[in-house]
């Protein structure tokens, strides 16, 4: 008997990537619903990262948080915070401007912390000052200190409630616009985005809450901006414009949905391209508002600021090695997307060296990303989901990899929070549809299901212990140089942390020890850059507290000739001048309190000290 043939063969791998997947049945079950899968991923960002409350200070939590003067303030400081650059209140008490290339008006997470910081106890403006001096001459001390850990332990409390909160709302955002034809897809995607170690640095760091209130109002603008084209409501366009807004004050990846928001109009509502551009005009009248308010605020980076290469990664670089390692820097971050070990704090200078076009490596990334190019042209055709995912990751990684604007950094592992929602949306498209190849229907269920446990369990091993590194500048430094071990940063934070940890250490053999570690990594930091003022005068300090007075003026001088207006400079040579003089070496008080009265002329006790000290040394003669 001739074999019957089938009248509906199952369609191919290739001709499901051109459509999205086939709707769920009607009939689904509980778990489909959205109450049950949001409880479930707030449930999991509370678990993976519900450690952090033991955190402390850590990053650039000191500049954003701790010895922010407007933040500091609490509701009086709020007006300052939206009319300022965001590292306005760091740079004036070092005597300095904008350092950065494009500055940073990235408000919204600044006023949040200083809505904590009004009730935690805002400080008068009045007492501000002699508040922050005295965090920069004698750090945290005592009851101060103690009250400061109790805030930051509530303010990493108050970081996570805003991730649970960013994930929910994006399940809620792929589920009604991106995979609304395949919920599992959308609960799929939303578990590896919240599971994702990657996105360590953005929660345990309370700094980078800027990163999860901008990914939250992009998400609230797509789900308002599309409920608007589904019910007419001109309220619904008052919030999408609003949440555009506020993302734009969050961070300046909102600047994507130009793109992203008439492309999904495009992709999942059907329509027409002059129908989906014209559609988000509204929206470019909002980017248009918040880039003149930034041009305002924001001003120009220093003439010297390109040439610090802590600001400027690729300063030294010659030729077409800065594009060359910015290229091969996009394959990195794919690859910590796919397998993310050893994660790192920092990938500052010279963690990552300089590459040119002779690498391998270099015509990789550009190889895959160029297919990631020419897949987004093929996937648009089709009106494909698997174009929005390509777009989404392409576009937010085009902001930070220093190809079309220099960030200040080489990467960082914040940078690419935005970006890896594209990156898990594919992967969840494309795992969903392999699992389907797996037949009966149960076994693939059961498949899937113990793939994402396992996953599940991995990724929560990898990011409760990644959250204890970040407890402080020392616990995260010291695990983290053994994976970055060339970063200047990181040689220079675990010296500082050991020769501030030495003023409390009772043992003489271990105190000695540990200053003298602090001076070998201060060394390296200097030998990776030989014009890092910081590492100069805290190796300085480090020479003070041995005793080795005399090897401190050499490094105090280099220190100087690079940055003469460090604000501690007259304090440290107040205090050396002191030093010198208990130690009966006269000449070099006098030295040092000189040169304390020409950097701070008004500096009184240098004055009188000196003058008692020549007025004491010519009656002897």
């Amino acid at each position: 008997m001739a074999k019957k043939i089938n009248q509906n063969p199952s369609p191919s791998v290739a001709q499901k990537l051109q459509t999205n997947v086939a709707p769920t049945p009607i009939a689904n079950p509980w778990y489909y619903g959205f109450t049950a899968q949001a409880l479930i991923i707030g449930i999991l960002a509370i678990l993976f990262y519900g450690n952090t409350y033991k955190n402390e200070i850590a990053f650039d939590d000191n500049i954003v948080i701790v010895k922010n003067e407007y933040v500091l303030e609490g509701f009086v400081g709020i007006h300052d915070i939206l009319t300022q650059d965001g590292y306005d209140s760091y740079y004036r008490q070092f005597n300095s401007a904008n350092q950065l290339s494009g500055g940073r008006y990235r408000p919204l997470s600044l006023v949040t912390f200083a809505v904590e910081q009004q009730f935690f106890g805002a400080i008068p403006k009045e007492k501000v000052d002699s508040v922050l001096q005295q965090q920069m001459t004698n750090q945290l001390q005592g009851a101060y200190e103690k009250k400061m850990l109790r805030e930051m332990h509530t303010r990493h409390i108050f970081n996570v409630l805003w991730f649970a909160l960013s994930v929910i709302i994006l399940l809620y955002f792929l589920r009604y616009i991106v995979f609304r034809d395949n919920l599992p897809m959308a609960f799929i995607a939303t578990l590896l985005f919240t599971i994702h170690p990657i996105h360590t640095e953005v929660v345990a760091n309370v700094k980078s809450r800027d990163e999860i209130m901008s990914l939250l109002f992009i998400c609230l603008t797509f789900i308002f901006a599309f409920k608007y084209k589904e019910r007419k409501k001109k309220w619904l366009l008052g919030t999408a414009l609003a949440c555009y807004f506020l993302a734009f004050l969050s961070k300046e990846y909102a600047i994507t949905l130009l793109v992203l928001l008439p492309l999904a109009f495009y992709l999942f509502n059907g329509y027409t391209v002059r129908k989906s551009l014209l559609s988000a005009i509204p929206y470019g009248l909002v980017a248009v508002l918040y880039l003149l308010i930034r041009v305002q605020i924001v001003q120009p980076a220093v003439d010297n600021a390109s040439a610090n290469i802590l600001n400027n990664p690729y300063a030294f670089a010659i030729g077409y090695e800065k594009i060359a390692t910015e290229i091969s820097t996009c394959l990195r971050y794919l690859e910590l997307l796919f397998y993310p070990h050893p994660l790192s704090s920092d990938y500052s200078y010279n963690q990552i060296p300089y590459n040119d076009f002779s690498s391998p490596v270099v015509w990789l990334s550009i190889a895959i990303h160029l297919g990631m190019v020419f897949g987004f042209i093929y996937f648009f055709r089709k009106r494909n989901v698997l174009c929005f995912a390509i777009a989404f990751y392409l576009l937010n990684l085009l902001l930070v990899c220093n190809i079309l604007f220099d960030i200040g950094a080489t990467m960082g592992e914040r940078l690419i929070y935005h970006a890896s929602l594209g990156f898990v949306m594919a992967v969840a498209y494309l795992l969903w549809l392999g699992s389907e190849r797996i037949k009966p229907a149960y076994a693939r269920k059961i498949a899937l299901v113990a793939f994402m446990a396992i996953v599940t369990v991995e990724c929560g091993f990898i990011t409760i212990a990644r959250n204890a590194d970040w407890k402080n500048n020392f616990t995260l430094s010291t695990s983290d140089l053994k994976s970055s071990p060339n970063s200047v940063l990181l040689n220079t934070n675990v010296a500082i942390a050991l020769m501030n940890g030495s003023d409390s250490e009772k043992d003489p053999g271990k105190k000695n020890k540990d200053l003298r570690r602090s001076v070998a990594l201060f060394s390296k930091a200097i030998s990776i850059y030989g014009s890092y003022d910081k590492a100069y005068i805290n190796r300085a300090l480090a020479y003070f507290r041995l005793g080795m007075l005399d090897s401190v003026l050499p490094d105090l001088g280099i220190a100087v000739r690079l940055n003469p207006s460090y604000p501690q400079l007259p304090d440290i040579y107040y205090n050396l001048g002191i030093a010198f003089s208990i130690n009966k070496q006269y000449d070099k008080a006098d030295t040092s309190w000189a040169i304390t009265l020409r950097l701070n002329p008004n500096y009184m006790n240098a004055q009188n000290a000196l003058n008692n000290l020549r007025t004491a040394r010519q009656n002897e003669k």
